[in-house]
């Protein structure tokens, strides 16, 4: 290391620049009178006894008289000691300064823009143990095993999870085996195409990072169910419903849960038209007073956007308007909405088909 460099790090470590020159001449020159310390250093002449005095109070040298001041190092056990002890403090200083940076307190802002894909993950885990109704996950193979302690809790706790699993074209190495992701998730599906990394979950909160290959590396952390719901038609539109199940529910196997009414009402309706009668259970959110809400009873008649009836094989983009289930209980009819419902009674978190009677 060069002298100037060490001088300036002695500075950083706490001396004045006179007292780290006059250290710095000591080390070299061994013990050695005032007069020659002065002579070697930049200290003025007038300062040189002070400096000197004030590093011996410190423990850096020792002085001692011998016709005139003289000064050696001390023994430099205490000096390293102390160097190594500001080290780490330096050291923890910079972890701390990154940690409150890069992730800073969520409650302070509904959107928040981070550096380290790190963070996605750590907080999209987080939120995954916390949820309480469904997560919506579209990860890479690595990223799945990552999440996988995550979604398996989720799984326990009964919540809702559809899986998205994303691999360059022709390539699947690492997509894990349908027995495996059936273990974690409620629905998987394989997207042949590198994507984003994005969770959604119970509706309110967001976690967006670009695909590997982007130019741009950054995340984004919302909590908004505004912003969650536009995230939610692009996970369904591009990361869902166009790409091939890796698992999923037999369509006879009952009772069949759905968490977005849209694809409810594009399974039930074909048996709706034949005659059949369709047994549901809903959970869900009273859109007046925002109280939890459960009924059960027979579905009497669905209103979607456009003559959709007519057609078996529809697309759930094509119900991006209204969407709405009649269901008929004990205490008369009751219209069930989705996401964002406000024509409806209730907002539907939860969709259980328990029979169908032909």
């Amino acid at each position: 290391m060069e002298r100037d460099d060490l001088v300036s790090i002695l500075e950083d470590a706490g001396l004045s620049p006179y007292q780290a020159d006059a250290y710095v001449t000591v080390l070299e020159l061994g013990a050695s009178p005032a007069t020659e310390i002065v002579d070697a250093c930049g200290v003025p002449d007038p300062r040189i006894y002070d400096v000197l005095r004030d590093l011996e109070d410190r423990g850096y040298i020792e002085t001692y008289e011998e016709g005139s001041l003289h000064a050696r190092a001390h023994d430099v056990g205490s000096v390293l000691t102390d160097l190594r002890s500001r080290a780490e403090q330096f050291s923890e200083a910079a972890e701390d300064i990154e940690e409150r940076w890069e992730r800073p307190e969520l409650e302070d802002t509904e959107v928040r823009i981070v550096k380290r894909f790190d963070t996605i993950l750590e907080q999209t885990a987080e939120a995954i143990r916390s949820a309480s109704n469904q997560v919506q996950i579209s990860v890479s193979p690595d990223q799945y095993e990552t999440l996988r302690p995550a979604l398996a809790e989720a799984r326990r706790n009964d919540v809702t999870v559809k899986l998205s699993i994303h691999t360059p074209e022709d390539e699947a190495e690492g997509l894990p085996l349908p027995e495996d992701v059936a273990e974690v998730c409620s629905e998987a599906r394989h997207r042949e195409i590198p994507s984003p990394f994005l969770a959604i979950v119970d509706r309110s909160k967001v976690c967006f990072a670009p695909h590997a290959g982007s130019i741009n590396e950054y995340g984004i952390i919302v909590e908004d169910r505004t912003h969650a719901y536009v995230f939610h038609w692009f996970f369904l539109s591009c990361l869902w419903d166009v790409w091939e199940p890796l698992h999923a529910t037999e369509p006879d196997e009952f009772p069949r849960t759905f968490s977005d009414i849209r694809y409810c009402i594009r399974d039930i309706t074909p048996h709706l038209r034949e005659g059949a009668t369709v047994r549901v259970e809903v959970k869900g959110i009273d859109t007046r007073t925002g109280e939890q809400r459960r009924l059960e009873g027979v579905v009497d008649d669905v209103v979607t956007t456009g003559n959709l009836h007519i057609d078996d094989d529809v697309s759930v983009a094509q119900y991006a308007g209204r969407a709405t289930i009649i269901v008929e209980t004990d205490g008369g009819p009751v219209e069930v909405g989705g996401w964002g419902a406000t024509l409806e009674q209730v907002e539907a978190l939860r969709i259980v088909v328990t029979a169908i009677d032909s």
